[in-house]
Order: C-alpha cells, then structure tokens, then sequence
C-alpha cells in the first residue's frame, strides 16, 4: 500500500490556516436568530409533505457527561449529579412528540446517531426509555444505521447488551491517543484497557461490523514514538473505522481549553510529523482513506461507498445514507430540512423554557438560498470525493462552472502550483498529498469566509 510522501514544513505553513471541518455549507457561524420556531414549524410541514418515502435521519443530543476534559471542543454539560438525566428526558419526550406531530406522514428512520456528552452518561434503563419514546413516534427501517457515542471509562457490560438488544448496531469511541501522558494532559485519564475492555465485550455482544475509533494528532505531550506504539496498539484492535482528528484548539470558545499548557503541545512541524504516521500505519495495515480524516476497513460500507463515489457528509460526519431530510433533538442538536439549518436551545434552562410553552427549542438557523445550496453541493463535493464534476454541476444549477465560480478558481492557484489541485475544463481533482489539505480547497468556494478572517479566530486550523 502506498504512503504519503513527507510534505515540506513551508509547505505546511502556507496551508495551515484556520478553516471550517464542512459538516455543513453554510457553516453554523452563519446562523443567526431570526430563524425560530415559526419557521421551523413550517420546514416540518414542507419536509412531511415533499416526499412521503423518503426516509430520515436523526439525531439525538446527550449533553452530560461525568467530567469536562480539558481538550474537548463539544457541546457538554458536566455533572456527576445524574439526577439531570430524568428531568432531560422528560423534556426530550415532549420534543419528539412535537416534531413528529409535524411529520404525520414521514416517520420512517433509516439513519439515528446518538452523540454527547456521553450517551452512555444515560443508566441502561434510560436508554431504553429514550429509544422507546422515538419508536413510539417513528418506524425504524430494516437496514437502518443505529449507532451511539460511548465513553469507555462509563459504558458498561449492561449497556451493550441493552443497546444490541434495542438494534443500536454502530458504536463509536474517543480513544484521542491512549498514552498515560498525553490523557494526563488532556485532563482525560482514559486507560487502555478500558478501552481493550469495551471493544472485545462489544464483539462478543454482536457489534462485529460497527467499531469506530476516534483518534486526534496535536494533543500536548504527543511526542512521535509515543504516538506511533499508541497507533500500533489500536491499529491490532482492528476497528471496523477509525478517524484521526487535527486538534481542534478554540480557548476562545472553550473555556476549558484554556487549562492546557499551551508549551506542552507539538511544533507544527511535529504535529504533521504525527498526522503522516498515522495516515502511513492505517494504509499499511489495509485501512481506505476516507475523505479528509476517516479510514475504514475495505468491505466496510463507507469504504465501499468511497470507491464508488457517492459518499455523503453531514452533521453527523460521513456516511452513506443519501438522506435529504435530517431532524435534530435535544440541546444544540441541529437539523437540516427543506433548504434550511436549525439549531436547538444550547442552554437547558431555555431549551426547558421554550418546550414548557408549546415551542420548538430553536435558537437560531439558517434559510439557504440558491448560492448557498449550489455551493454546498460543489464544497459537499470535494470533502467526500476529492473532486467535482464540472459538467454534472452546470447540468443541474443551469450554470457555466468557470464563469460562476471564476474567483473561487483564481483562490485554488496556491494549491495548483504545488499539484495538490488540477482544475480541467470537465473537472478539479484534489490529488495526493492535496488530501491533507481539502479543507483549503473547499474554502475556496465559500463566499463568507474572507469576512469571517478578517474578524476574530472563528475555525479551528486546517491542519
């Protein structure tokens, strides 16, 4: 299996520079609150009656967890007091029932993904409340991808037998780097054999075909010897996919960030030192790439879906379910329906408030226009399959390609003169070690963000 060349240190700093992951286009930066209830109540009744088959996906927030460490960049909420879990389940409940009221002919799930927080912060018991509530409301179809973030210092045996036998089929774990030093700086202290523990008791349940790791490079204390025999020893647990995430370091939107030792953490230079091992041990030992950061296992549906080029990418990161219509629950959870994004309440006080009065918990959205979902379809393009097809894009927008998107392909000159891009007149193709940098070539095509770096840090750094 080939490996990725070394790519210079210049190189890496030309390239380096804070940019959006694209689960979304428009990015959540760009929503804003003049987008509520009212509108979102009508998206529900426009998506019910578009398409009565077409199925949806869902996605269930958790927001609590035991403790916040200090390198996590998602929306938690940490308490050890799990008396949060009822009350959040009562007002959960209420918000599936509302949703669903709005879709009386479009209840048919093929995707759900519970995230967090942890997930597994719930006692089995809960669980099975929680999924039994979105049963009652929606059918979940044969086939359905059902998976569930798990924190391996939490999730019990009880737990897995209670999500296989509830048809969750999918777990998905942060591993971050199993070092000793590196989770003592990263305020985690997660140990490998908890890690071991969980994966084997999960094969032995039946989840045989959907373990994930999550893994992140530029974390303090990583050092390339270390990392690389943390690398091994997930590479011989053999997960069905595995993801290596470029820290995401944001103290100006995560205050907890602000308790790491900023001298700890790798060079620039160290960090893509560490990126390269791992992308080199995955494709050595037989892992795809898959997209920007993910891997899978080659009969792996994503992998087999990768090679045939009808990848798709949403909140939920990457996937295969070609679903036009996904409902988001909970606190902050965001859903993307009818050419519109929409975020819940991220504060639970006001997320409670809004349901106690009949309301959907809608902070903010965003209503796309027809820029908007042209350039989502091209930027969607290149972070699933390195690539756009030119001619493909004129023939559904009623465009010519170089004439729309003239400044856009002026802002790609960078990336060609170093062979990471080759823009045709059929087609532009991220090629090689380009793939380290396809969030760049993405940004190329949105229109928002010369504006957004001229203001305050907003993105994490591309690599």
């Amino acid at each position: 299996m080939p490996t990725l060349s070394p790519i210079r240190l210049e190189t890496l700093r030309r390239f380096d520079r804070p940019g959006p992951r694209y689960t979304s286009y428009p990015t959540a930066v760009e929503f804003d609150d003049a987008v509520g209830d009212e509108t979102y109540r009508d998206k529900l009744a426009e998506a019910d009656g578009a398409d009565s088959d077409a199925p949806l996906s869902l996605y269930v927030h958790i927001p609590f967890c035991r403790k916040h460490c200090d390198f996590c960049a998602c929306h938690v909420i940490a308490t050890p007091h799990r008396t949060v879990a009822e009350q959040y389940l009562d007002y959960l409940e209420r918000e599936i029932a509302i949703v669903a009221g709005r879709l009386p002919h479009r209840r048919d799930l093929i995707q759900i993904h519970w995230g967090g927080g942890t997930p597994t912060y719930l006692s089995s018991a809960e669980v099975e409340r929680l999924y039994r509530a979105l049963e009652r409301h929606f059918d979940v179809l044969e086939g359905a991808e059902i998976g569930i973030e798990v924190d391996p210092r939490v999730t019990t045996r009880e737990h897995l037998l209670s999500l296989a036998e509830l048809g969750f089929n999918r777990l998905s774990m942060g591993v971050q780097d199993p070092d000793d030093e590196v989770q003592q700086a990263i305020g985690r202290g997660q140990t490998w054999s908890e890690t071991v523990e969980l994966i084997e008791s999960a094969r032995e349940i039946g989840f045989s075909e959907g373990i994930n790791c999550d893994l992140v490079y530029g974390l303090p204390r990583q050092r390339q010897e270390s990392w690389e025999e943390s690398l091994d020893d997930v590479i011989e647990l053999r997960p069905d996919r595995l993801a290596v995430y470029s820290f995401a370091f944001v103290p100006w939107m995560k205050f907890n960030q602000k308790r790491l030792t900023t001298d700890d953490f790798p060079s620039p230079k160290e960090k893509l030192e560490l990126y390269l091992a791992a992308l080199n041990r995955f494709l050595a030992a037989g892992y795809e790439p898959i997209g920007m950061d993910h891997f899978a296992l080659p009969d792996d549906e994503l992998a087999v879906a990768a090679r045939q080029g009808r990848l798709e990418r949403n909140f939920m990161g990457y996937t295969v379910k070609p679903v036009s219509t996904m409902i988001g629950l909970g606190v902050s959870a965001i859903g993307d329906l009818e050419g519109a994004y929409f975020q819940n309440e991220k504060k639970l006080s006001t997320y409670y408030a809004a349901l106690d009065r009949d309301r959907l918990p809608i902070e903010r959205g965003r209503l796309l226009d027809d820029d908007d979902l042209l350039r989502r379809d091209v930027i969607m393009q290149i972070m699933c399959n390195f690539g756009v097809d030119k001619r493909r894009v004129e023939e559904r927008y009623r465009i010519d390609f170089d004439d729309y998107f003239a400044a856009s392909l002026a802002r790609l000159a960078d990336l060609e003169e170093e062979g990471f891009v080759v823009d045709t007149a059929e087609a532009i193709e991220v090629r090689g070690a380009g793939r380290l940098f396809v969030r760049n070539a993405a940004m190329a095509f949105d229109r928002y963000l010369a504006e957004k770096q001229q203001q305050k840090p907003t993105f994490s750094r591309t690599v």
